[in-house]
This record gives C-alpha cells, sequence and structure tokens, in this order.
C-alpha cells in the first residue's frame, strides 16, 4: 500500500462508516471471536531456556499439539506430538541423540518425523511409508519459534525483527502466561489506553491522550500522550517513566502498534526522543477454538549509565509489569465469559480505533474449523506431503 493510500486518523475524527455502526460491527462483518489467527507466521512456543538437551516439551498452537525436543547437538525440533503407531503422546518420550523415541513402543524418530527405527521390525519389513509431521523451527531471542502453517512457505516469512532485545546496551525481562481469552481481546485490551481506570492503583491517575493513529491492510499503530492527574504510583511505574529515568517532567508518549500477528508498545519520555522502555508480544492460540492463548512478552529496557542501576531497580520493575498484566488478564478473561454466556460478541464499541483493528485482525485471520469438523492440523494436504517426504 502507498503512503498516500494509508487511512491517518485524528484524535476525535470518526468515518462515516464508524459513525453509521451501531455497534462494533458494521453490517455484514463477522463476529471476530470467530476468526482464526493466520498459522503462516513464526510463533513462540517455548522459552529456549525450559528445552535443553535431551528434553522434551509438549506445546500446542491451536489444536495441534506439538513435541519439542533438543537433540544432543543442541538442534531444537519440533513434531506432531502422536505417535504414527498407536498416537500415544511423542513429548512422553525419551531423546537418543537426534532422534525422539516413544515411550510405549519405542518408535524412534528424526526430526524431520520419519520414522528411523522399529525395534521389533522383522527383518526385510519395510516401515511405515509415512511418519509424523513437522514443523520449520528457529529460536531467536532467547524462544523457540515454529511455523504451523504449510511448511513450503515457512522460509519466505518473516521473524520478528527487534534489535533492542538483541543489544547488549538493553535488558530483557520475558514473560510467559496462559490467559484464557481469544487472542483479539488482548489486541484490543492494548491498544485502547482508555481503559487506565483499571490501573489507577498501580499508575495513579493519569489521563490518556489520543495523538493520532494510522491503519493499513495488516497494522494499527496509535500514539497517546500520557498526562500525570496525581495519585500514588507504583515504584516500577516510576521507574519506567520519564520522571524515573532522568527527571524530566514531560508527558510520556506511547506509540502502540498491532503489526500482525504481533504487537508492539514503546514508552518515549518528550523531553527526550529515547525510548524507556519497549514491550513486543505475541499471542498464540492454544486450543481448536481458540479461546485460551498463551501469551509471550518481551520487555527491554535500556539500561542506565550508572552501573549496577538497572538491576537494583529490576525486582520492582518486574512487581509492576506483574501488577498491571494481572489486572488485564482479569478484563479480557470477564470479556471472554460474557462471550461464552451469550453465544455472539453483544460489544457496543465507539471508538474508532478499537473499530480499525478490529478490520485488520478479521480480514488477516482464518475461519475458524466447524464445531463438527474433525481436529487436527488444518493443512491437511501439507501435511501429509510432509510426512510422505520427510
Amino acid at each position: 500500500m502507498t503512503e498516500e493510500a494509508n487511512v491517518t486518523h485524528r484524535a476525535g475524527l470518526v468515518s462515516g462508516d464508524h459513525a453509521e455502526a451501531t455497534g462494533d460491527r458494521a453490517a455484514g462483518e463477522g463476529d471476530l471471536r470467530r476468526v482464526g489467527i493466520d498459522p503462516h507466521f513464526w510463533y513462540p512456543v517455548a522459552r529456549s531456556a525450559g528445552l535443553p538437551r535431551g528434553k522434551v516439551l509438549a506445546a500446542s498452537f491451536a489444536g495441534q499439539r506439538i513435541a519439542l525436543y533438543r537433540g544432543a547437538g543442541g538442534t531444537a525440533y519440533a513434531l506432531e506430538d502422536r505417535c504414527a503407531h498407536r498416537q500415544v503422546p511423542l513429548s512422553l518420550g525419551v531423546v537418543e541423540g537426534e532422534t525422539l523415541r516413544c515411550c510405549y513402543h519405542a518408535w524412534a524418530y528424526r526430526g524431520n518425523g520419519r520414522v528411523s527405527r522399529i525395534p521389533y521390525l522383522p527383518k526385510g519389513a519395510d516401515r511405515p511409508p509415512s511418519g509424523v509431521r513437522s514443523y520449520p523451527v528457529r529460536e531467536r531471542y532467547g524462544l523457540v519459534f515454529v511455523f504451523p502453517g504449510d511448511p513450503a512457505r515457512a522460509e519466505a516469512a518473516p521473524l520478528p525483527v527487534l534489535p533492542e532485545a538483541a543489544s547488549p546496551r538493553h535488558r530483557t525481562m520475558m514473560f510467559e502466561r496462559t490467559v484464557r481469552c481469544h487472542y483479539s481481546f488482548l489486541h484490543e485490551n492494548l491498544l485502547d489506553m482508555n481503559h487506565q481506570v483499571l490501573h489507577r492503583g498501580v499508575l495513579g491517575r493519569i489521563h490518556p491522550e489520543l495523538l493520532g493513529y494510522d491503519t493499513g491492510p495488516s497494522s494499527v499503530e496509535a500514539r497517546y500522550r500520557f498526562v500525570p492527574a496525581g495519585g500514588r504510583k507504583d515504584w516500577g511505574a516510576g521507574l519506567l517513566s520519564a520522571e524515573g529515568k532522568g527527571g524530566a517532567t514531560t508527558p510520556d508518549v506511547v506509540t502502540i502498534r498491532t503489526g500482525y500477528p504481533y504487537q508492539t508498545l514503546r514508552v518515549v519520555p518528550e523531553s527526550s526522543g529515547t525510548a524507556a522502555f519497549s514491550l513486543w508480544a505475541a499471542y498464540v492460540p492454544e486450543d481448536l477454538e481458540q479461546r485460551v492463548s498463551r501469551v509471550f512478552g518481551l520487555l527491554t529496557i535500556a539500561k542506565p549509565a550508572f552501573p549496577g542501576g538497572l538491576h537494583l531497580a529490576w525486582p520492582l520493575i518486574r512487581r509492576f509489569t506483574e501488577r498491571v498484566f494481572a489486572q488485564d488478564r482479569m478484563a479480557v478473561e470477564a470479556e471472554q465469559r460474557a462471550w461464552d454466556e451469550q453465544g455472539e460478541d453483544r460489544n457496543q464499541e465507539v471508538f474508532p480505533l478499537i473499530l480499525d483493528v478490529r478490520k485488520v485482525l478479521r480480514a488477516n485471520g482464518t475461519p475458524l474449523p466447524h464445531p463438527d469438523a474433525p481436529t487436527g492440523c488444518p493443512h491437511a494436504d501439507a501435511c501429509a506431503d510432509a510426512r510422505m517426504n520427510g
């Protein structure tokens, strides 16, 4: 999309489409909570540190059960978490060299999903022609990423680029939590800073002013100015604000971006132009209906000039972020419960920014499987090819 074609909204301006909408959906638009996330991206499913050599972990993506293991040479592999023999989870198995052996009848699998050995197979007999599906795996920023879509598209799909998370001049705090809600609620929660009353006990009283936002086919980026309005603030919040990063008294400017399917937040004091901290988040659906999400977050903070300062502040910063996250989780899980009880999305949204991010999530998502459809990989043909040719 060209720069001229990009649509820019300013605070206080509502487009005609938004003005005519009586709820959160225009005529003919489907329920966003029934839209699945696009599998043709790299998604984190575990921490690298949690997968040492010889270790097996169970993970999942939108109902696809995945067995992660790290071979003796240090390479991480991801296989469909079902033995081709009796369908027993391979995540219960044992790593031997670069292979994963099933715990039940000791069938051994290579990292490409092919059966490498069946201990009791008669001499001269052929091994089964297909093993299990393997997933492309990459590691970066201390996370294990898998590509759950068509494997043929993995090479061309870019991993997230987070230069601050890889910089020795920054320190990164990692988060991993389960939140019982559709991933779209999490995008909306972070983008809509009008919910700061929820955090008044942590952030004090602040006034979020929307400076404007830009929207495109696969992204929405909003800019806010946070103006303090009094009240007691958590110590960790102060350390991450303008005053905590140098005693400035000017407001912070917060830039939040949904660049499908990830989300970022940057806080920059108006007086400095340098980010006090930045956050990258990925919301990974776990179940087939995608009503449970695994949240992976990287909070990156610039190291101060004086040695050891950030180390001393680290526990306070983590406490602050945990408190904010707990409050947000309470709210989005309550939204999901309401959807479950009502059987549909009855939200009456009036904020143009959120109406636009919902359009982006709908346009880039995929239909969820029908409740009566068999479970398993939504890319059956590609998976079958991967098993045969692995």
